[in-house]
């Protein structure tokens, strides 16, 4: 999708991060945006900013684990604009620890948004988009967690995992049913973005006695997150990489350090047929 300006953007958890960034070089190209995200204040802020910029911007508070809140995402959306062009899956959130330590209430919110807010989004809007007849794009924001396989991550990563196969059969599904829309795949190394303090955003039905399990891994792994993420790549470096791919309807876009070393390293070991080998990117 090569032109851009005057095009209609729908980008969920666009208020910070990867999202927000990401509504900032859209905006750049003159594309109109619609952003979601669960964080009301943080929302109306972004929001104000793009304005601010010259940028044609609105906020919808939207919960993409919850399928109703997506469809209203949607129907706002056209409401306002009568058409999107570009759908980015972005919002996620972060919660380690020992597979087996792991709550039941921990498997539900991660996947809850990482997951099913991708599909509520793919559901929502790419019926829609189908139907306007237009060129179009979806770019879903997974992880290299989602290309490799390390120690207490593993809610994450299953949840990342699930993004990439979902992504890629969505690419065979349109481009056999739909060529005109392409899809991107986004799996990110370290970013510097608040996913370390993803709780802050998890709702209460999924907060009570525990739902969230006080272990040494899990403090260990959340630590390491969060400091990893204060030194991570400017979340603009992300933007630019999937905008160059919505521009050539390229699929992939990859991390460019040692986390693509540990998905080669995956992709070996399967092919060989061996057990699999921890390989700590960086490490």
């Amino acid at each position: 999708m090569e032109h851009l300006s005057g095009r209609v953007a729908v980008i969920t958890g666009g208020a910070s991060g990867i999202g927000l960034a990401l509504a900032r070089t859209l905006a750049a190209e003159g594309m109109h945006l619609v952003l979601a995200d669960i964080e009301e204040s943080a929302l109306a802020h972004a929001v104000d900013e793009l304005r601010a910029s010259g940028a044609e911007a609105s906020g919808v508070r939207t919960d993409v684990s919850n399928s109703a809140s997506v469809e209203a995402l949607a129907e706002e959306a056209y409401a306002r604009h009568g058409a999107v062009h570009l759908l980015c899956n972005n919002a996620g959130v972060f919660a380690g620890g020992l597979c087996w330590e792991a709550s039941e209430a921990d498997y539900r919110w991660v996947l809850g948004v990482n997951l099913w807010g991708v599909i509520h989004g793919i559901r929502a809007f790419v019926p829609r988009m189908i139907a306007q007849g237009q060129e179009g794009h979806v770019l879903n924001v997974a992880s290299m967690a989602g290309l490799t396989a390390t120690t207490l991550a593993g809610v994450y990563n299953m949840s990342k995992h699930a993004v990439v196969g979902l992504s890629e059969c969505l690419f065979h599904d349109l481009a056999l049913n739909a060529p005109q829309i392409g899809v991107s795949l986004v799996c990110p190394e370290m970013i510097r973005t608040g996913i370390g303090a993803s709780a802050r955003n998890r709702p209460e039905e999924l907060s009570g006695d525990g739902d969230v399990p006080s272990s040494k891994s899990r403090r260990f792994v959340e630590d390491i997150i969060c400091k990893a993420a204060e030194n991570g790549l400017d979340p603009s470096v992300i933007a630019a990489r999937s905008l160059a791919a919505i521009r050539e309807r390229r699929f992939y876009v990859l991390a460019e350090d040692g986390w693509l070393d540990a998905a080669h390293s995956r992709i070996a070991d399967i092919q060989a047929g061996r057990n699999p080998v921890l390989v700590v990117p960086g490490g």
